[in-house]
């Protein structure tokens, strides 16, 4: 990836942290891997809402 990890973004008036990077399949990122809420940022990073 080559750069720094963002442990907090805003997205839609919400604070999502970082959990994981996505799993990457066949040149994709499926969203089955997405809990409920998460988000999928470029270049394959999962957030959840912070708590």
């Amino acid at each position: 990836m080559g750069q720094p990890i963002q442990e907090t973004i805003t997205a839609s008036s919400r604070t999502y942290v970082f959990d994981r990077i996505a799993k990457h399949i066949d040149g994709e990122f499926p969203l089955d891997q997405l809990s409920k809420d998460e988000l999928l940022i470029r270049p394959g990073l999962i957030y959840r809402p912070k708590a």
